[in-house]
């Protein structure tokens, strides 16, 4: 069996089930066949009516009276029945899901699997899943469930894995470190246990393989770095030391160590692949001065890319300042610099030793003289095609060093499996005066009651001494909107530019003293950058906003943040977003707004005890999975069907293995299939 071919290469697959699947990423044979159920139904022993309780039930029997109705509700349709067996009948209730009504034939036995609860005043039976008797085969009486995918169901997908049973023994082996066929049997097992003690194992083993193939793609990844060439760059330590002296604070002991580690690999002629992670307000861009400087010391020049003209304009503000008194030569280039034919001549001729800049550094008429660093601020912000345009700017036959930047702290086990190519440095300490905002969960009901009059406490306290806030007269504001808001009587969902307004609007009533303005992801790149420029200039008071602030400017003076359906938000998201306060040295607050009275989620309670980013970060892994936080760090789909990266024992055991099968590279030629799988991992995990 090739596991590359089409889908349609299998027995009930046509053109038109061939096109549902691919919508849903089921492209190939080994798409469709790790297509892995979710759950299982155990059928053995069926529950009769009579003796049913509250709770989930499986039972056994023949359903009639079928009938659809809409409900009060707007967009929600209910379909009933009732089930009898021997022993007596019970109603039974599906919402949203029509195609029910054609689903039975009265004739017929079936098993009915869901929560027997009470509703509306009486017992049903609400959602079941439902297996004709005669499908199932009660030699073992376990049923697999697969999650539907548009018109496909479980049911049609236990019938096409029932179509390909017979080629199973076909499945190529993947793993040259294990015995022969134990792929084979474990895909056959978790689509076809004959017990449940044979599902737990075959996981495990397909989750190894998985692992196996992450691991393996990014120690290739490695090895092909460690081919490049690159300018060494000599430790400078009386330099440095004077360097670090004459800065106007203190740096940490996690500043200090992860320095040291970017000397160290600059020093070998192969390119640094070192990823920087640290919280918001640890002193990234502090650590990624020095390396510039020691990079200025050699001659070499540096760039700087950042995801927004903002940024890239406070990254130019704080480093110029301290570099240039030690003859390091820094532009700003940006969209809107002017005179950038001049400055691009400059920086091709080597008098521009470090160039900060956005997209505007990519482009094919900015030339470098010696670019031996390059630095990317919130480098999952870039595509890799733009990343790599950046490292192709430097010196023929040479790769420049590369410092990756990321305020998304990476749990440990997504380090050793899809970074394991790069190394890492971690920025764990907070600079000096740096106090953890306080963060409070809030009911919506309570915003005029709890809410304002904290917003006019803040307003009304003296600005904070190392924010600008030079021209107003108390600390600032953010308000975080949610994106989409439901309409008041249940109309349409309503942009997020109207979300905006009608929070400004409402906020400028409580607030008529006050300077209230917006900011949201439709407007004009230039007035994004203008608003945010006039609130770090302490122009506005309260500044409500999308997400679009996730990542911004340094404003000291902001020490309050609201942030409204916190429920709907991302784990890591909404600690990016609070990073936005808490940057001077005043005590800063975020609120967590909920709506309804619904309790508040595990997520928000552990945010509200926790300012640590790391801890959070292995919080959100367990409760999101992996998929989720990468696409937060990268771009590029890592799709973990099986494996987790909470998993330590089975990630050391696949790391050992993998260390193993190196030892003998030209064995690779043997598993094809391996290759091919290595080779979508390889492009996902590579930052070089």
């Amino acid at each position: 069996m090739n596991l590359s071919d089409s889908v349609e290469v299998l027995a009930g697959i046509g053109e038109k089930t061939a096109e549902t699947l691919k919508k849903y990423g089921i492209r190939t044979v080994r798409d469709f066949l790790y297509n892995l159920p979710r759950d299982y139904e155990n059928f053995a022993s069926p529950t009769s009516i009579s003796e049913m309780r509250p709770g989930k039930v499986v039972i056994k029997g023949k359903i009639d009276s079928l009938s659809s109705r809409r409900a009060r509700r707007r967009n929600l349709s209910v379909t009933e029945g009732v089930i009898r067996d021997s022993t007596g009948a019970v109603k039974v209730v599906w919402f949203n899901q029509g195609y029910r009504l054609k689903q039975f034939s009265p004739e017929k036995e079936y098993y009915f699997t869901g929560n027997y609860e009470l509703k509306n005043g009486r017992y049903s039976l609400i959602s079941p899943s439902a297996a004709e008797v005669a499908d199932i085969g009660t030699r073992t009486g376990l049923v697999p469930v697969y999650v539907a995918h548009g018109r496909l169901k479980s049911h049609d997908f236990r019938r096409l894995i029932n179509k390909s049973r017979d080629k199973f023994n076909q499945i190529p082996d993947l793993l040259p470190s294990v015995a022969k066929g134990t792929r084979k049997k474990a895909l056959f097992y978790v689509h076809f246990p004959n017990s449940l003690k044979v599902i737990t194992p075959a996981r495990e083993y397909l989750a190894y393989e998985e692992l196996f193939e992450l691991i393996l793609a990014a120690k290739l990844n490695r090895q092909e770095n460690e081919k490049l060439k690159a300018t060494p760059v000599p430790f400078n330590k009386d330099k440095i030391k004077e360097f670090v002296a004459s800065l106007p604070f203190k740096l940490t002991n996690a500043q200090r160590l992860a320095a040291w580690e970017i000397f160290q690999n600059m020093e070998h002629p192969t390119p640094m692949n070192r990823l920087l992670q640290g919280d918001v307000g640890s002193g990234k861009t502090m650590v990624a001065g020095m390396a510039a400087y020691e990079v200025f010391l050699s001659g070499g020049q540096i760039a700087m890319l950042a995801p927004t003209a903002i940024l890239a304009s406070q990254h130019y503000e704080g480093l110029s300042r301290l570099l240039e008194l030690f003859g390091v030569k820094t532009a700003l280039l940006t969209g809107a610099t002017k005179h950038k034919v001049e400055l691009k001549k400059q920086i091709k001729n080597g008098e521009i030793n470090l160039v900060i800049g956005t997209h505007a550094l990519l482009t094919d008429d900015t030339e470098f003289n010696n670019l031996t660093l390059a630095i990317i601020d919130e480098q999952h912000r870039f595509g890799v095609a733009q990343r790599q345009k950046l490292l192709l700017k430097s010196p023929e036959g040479l790769a420049p060093h590369l410092l990756a930047m990321t305020a998304t702290p990476i749990p440990r086990s997504l380090q050793l499996t899809v970074f394991g190519d790069l190394d890492v440095s971690i920025l764990d300490e907070m600079p000096a005066g740096r106090q953890p905002v306080k963060t409070k969960i809030l009911k919506e009901i309570e915003i005029e009651e709890k809410l304002y009059p904290e917003i006019r406490r803040v307003l009304s306290l003296k600005p904070d001494s190392k924010g600008k806030g030079h021209k107003m007269h108390g600390q600032q504001v953010y308000w975080i909107c949610k994106a989409i808001e439901e309409g008041s009587m249940g109309d349409a969902p309503v942009s997020e530019v109207t979300s905006v307004k009608k929070r400004t609007k409402r906020l400028q009533e409580v607030f008529p003293d006050r300077k209230v303005e917006f900011l949201h992801g439709k407007m004009k790149p230039v007035e994004k950058d203008e608003i945010m420029e006039r609130f770090a200039e302490g122009e506005i008071d309260i500044l409500v906003s999308t997400t679009v602030v996730e990542v911004g400017v340094d404003v000291p003076n902001a020490t309050l943040m609201v942030i409204e359906n916190a429920e709907s938000y991302g784990l890591a998201q909404l600690h990016q977003l609070r990073g936005r306060v808490g940057r001077g040295s005043s005590t800063s607050y975020c609120y967590l707004l909920t709506s309804g009275d619904t309790w508040p989620t595990k997520r928000l309670l552990e945010l509200e005890k926790s300012n640590d980013g790391f801890y959070l970060s292995e919080v959100d892994l367990k409760m999101r999975g992996p998929g989720e936080i990468y696409g937060a760090l990268q771009h590029g789909a890592l799709d973990l069907r099986i494996a987790s990266l909470t998993d330590t024992k089975l990630i050391s055991k696949a790391q050992k293995d993998v260390a193993e099968f190196l030892k003998k590279p030209e064995d690779m030629v043997k598993y094809k299939e391996l290759m091919s799988g290595i080779t979508k991992y390889q492009q996902i995990t590579t930052l070089n």
